[in-house]
């Protein structure tokens, strides 16, 4: 092994297709226990390596070299193998920093709250100071501010970083805290970067603030490794490109409309185009059940049946890179739009009701006048809950080429 990435479990990780997509050199994830750890840093038969949890502190022992923000941090992530003297970087302070700027936090004076104790916590920190913050507390389970106390304490708290796992994959729907009476926040960041939206930013966007997930952190501390790895320098758009090519792999395409303004269809034609997995809920409802939507309704009701829809999408929604169609009734429920939310954007699908034809197998609009009762409940939600709205003329095509147009911008 020359270059790659060391960790204890690193089935998850994106580190291999972000350093590939930029470097000359392969790159490897080598799962490791303590005792193996030990044996591969002394042997020092690699060219230069990043490290991740569990290992970042443990790694320190081995160095011959400690780079100065690494050592304020007392955490490190990346290590360079030079003759035979390993030398150690902090990059995740440049990744974090960078995230910061570019998504226009100005911590300048500012008071800061930083969840989580840990090495992610202690980057934060020091990059807090680096920009100028004006007063910066950790706050954990168990320390002097802790999550009983915090809104307490610091109700003026104007950004918050969270660099604890609460809310990471597979555990989407947890947060670290409420963001509810801190009335002065401008802005929340959160490290985590699967998935792409925690429901800590759902919340800050909700409450319409500035927010940001990690994979831009991610993208950039790689940059930052492979520059050390090399002794090279990349340009400016380096980063920048790798990111958005990135993000947009791993962010899901989700369809929303009434029953028959072409979900499925549409679905398909634009998984096809990107080469991507698609996904219709309400096939796997039936593939679930062994029942047809409408023999769901019929024997078991309408609750039932929205219970059934919301376990699927809350499982389709921790997928990336897909294309899902959702059941016309998903948007009714709040936590299916937050949940689809997390790892995508929703187009939704205007197809004027004239054009809609009601058929049996959709039991809530099987004929005109339901069609109609359906349509004026929903409408105003899916403009509401989507990201985009595609205007669907009756030939699918057309529809797939917007939403594909749209993709581009994103």
């Amino acid at each position: 092994m020359k270059y790659g990435l060391l960790g204890k479990k690193l089935a998850h990780s994106y580190s291999k297709t972000i350093h590939e997509a930029f470097a000359p050199y392969e790159y490897e994830l080598k799962e490791l226990t303590e005792e193996e750890l030990d044996s591969f840093m002394k042997r020092k038969e690699f060219s230069a390596v990043n490290v991740t949890i569990p290992y970042k502190e443990t790694v320190i022992k081995y160095l011959g070299f400690i780079d100065g923000a690494a050592k304020e941090i007392g955490s490190v992530n990346t290590v360079v193998n030079k003759n035979g003297v390993l030398y150690g970087y902090n990059t995740d302070f440049y990744g974090l920093r960078a995230l910061l700027l570019k998504n226009g936090f100005a911590l300048e004076n500012k008071k800061v709250l930083v969840l989580g104790s840990g090495g992610t916590s202690k980057t934060a920190v020091t990059v807090c100071r680096s920009l100028g913050a004006r007063e910066i507390y950790i706050v954990s389970r168990s320390g002097e501010v802790n999550y009983q106390n915090v809104l307490s304490l610091h109700s003026d708290a104007q950004y918050i970083i969270n660099t604890t796992p609460c809310g990471m994959f597979p555990d989407n729907k947890s947060s670290a805290m409420s963001l509810s009476g801190f009335d002065c926040l401008e802005g929340v960041c959160d490290v985590i970067y699967n998935p792409l939206r925690t429901s800590l930013l759902l919340e800050a966007k909700e409450k319409g603030l500035r927010y940001c997930g990690g994979l831009y952190m991610l993208v950039m501390q790689a940059v930052k490794a492979s520059e050390l790895f090399l002794s090279t320098e990349y340009d400016e758009i380096t980063g920048d490109s790798v990111y958005r090519k990135l993000a947009k792999e791993k962010e899901n395409i989700v369809l929303t409309g009434m029953p028959g303004s072409g979900k499925s269809t549409i679905g398909l034609l634009v998984a096809k185009m990107l080469c991507r997995p698609f996904i219709d809920t309400d096939s796997l409802i039936v593939e679930k059940t062994g029942m047809e939507i409408s023999d769901i309704f019929s024997k078991y009701g309408e609750e039932y049946f929205r219970s059934l829809e919301s376990e699927v999408v809350a499982e389709v929604s921790k997928k990336t890179g897909m294309v899902i169609a959702t059941g016309g009734g998903a948007v009714l429920k709040k936590e299916n739009i937050k949940n689809l939310s997390q790892n995508g954007k929703i187009f939704f699908l205007d197809r004027p009701l004239e054009q809609i034809v009601p058929t049996s197998d959709r039991p809530l609009s099987s004929d005109e006048l339901s069609l109609k009762k359906r349509f004026e409940e929903r409408y105003d939600i899916y403009k509401s809950t989507c990201d985009e709205r595609i205007p669907v003329d009756g030939i699918p095509e057309h529809a797939a080429m917007l939403i594909l147009g749209k993709e581009k911008l994103l």
